[in-house]
């Protein structure tokens, strides 16, 4: 199957129920992109989201959450793991440039070994299989794609100090170049055997190379804020799949 590509399109928010669109088929394991423009001005509440989730109870899902804020301050990008249903693996960065000036390239590599979150060309995060570890990772749930932007103020900026000023709407984000390059779940086939077909599942894909840690480090040390295998608060002990995290 060849990637699909789609055109520059909007997606526009002017009521608290939000809005947004998904892709027709279900995917495992691929390289997903998209290039998107996020709400300019006061963004206060709302969430930008570009991410892959399966239907049922249990579901796995990989999320890219984009925070608005009050005007002249920073949006935060939130990324998710969600697998069998289990979720609370946040991590928090600020970006390095305004992601409302122009658009940018958000990716999802998702193979067997890893899930890899980019910006642009600089990975942000990973997540590896640490199913050994008894971890479940998702590769038997078909996932679609998904892009919203909706109200959530009971808890996007500051905690939900910061409320929707609906004075300021319609809301609007822009998204172009939506790129699949997936394997294709169909009813009758629920698993997708790509070892070794796809370049995303190639043995270079299994792990970073050094160029690639290196910027994930610079990304780490200078614009995180938050990661959830190092808050001790929350978890006393180091979640299972953060000991496969090379600066944990």
């Amino acid at each position: 199957m060849l990637p699909l590509i789609l055109k520059k399109f909007i997606i526009l928010m002017q009521f608290s129920t939000g809005t947004g669109f998904q892709s027709k088929g279900s995917y495992l394991f691929g390289h997903f992109s998209m290039y998107i423009k996020l709400v300019p001005g006061d963004s206060a509440g709302t969430v930008t989201a570009f991410y892959l989730s399966s239907t049922n109870a249990e579901h796995d899902e990989i999320d890219f959450e984009f925070l608005g804020n009050r005007t002249g301050q920073p949006y935060i990008l939130q990324t998710n793991v969600f697998t069998g249903g289990k979720g609370d693996r946040e991590q928090r960065v600020y970006l390095w440039f305004d992601p409302t000036r122009e658009y940018h390239r958000y990716s999802v590599l998702w193979n067997m070994y890893q899930i890899v979150f980019f910006v642009d060309d600089y990975p942000i995060r990973v997540f590896k299989n640490s199913n050994d570890l008894g971890v479940k990772f998702p590769f038997n749930q078909p996932m679609k794609i998904y892009n919203s932007l909706w109200n959530a103020d009971d808890w996007a900026t500051r905690g939900g100090l910061e409320k929707t000023d609906w004075s300021k709407a319609p809301f609007i984000a822009s998204y172009k170049g939506f790129h699949i390059d997936g394997c294709e779940a169909s009813v009758n086939a629920k698993f997708c055997d790509t070892q070794g077909k796809r370049w995303w599942d190639q043995p270079e894909f299994r792990d970073l190379d050094a160029a690639q840690w290196q910027k994930l480090t610079w990304v780490r040390q200078k614009y995180t804020i938050y990661n959830y295998c190092t808050d001790r608060k929350r978890y006393p002990q180091v979640p299972p799949e953060c000991t496969r995290d090379r600066d944990i």
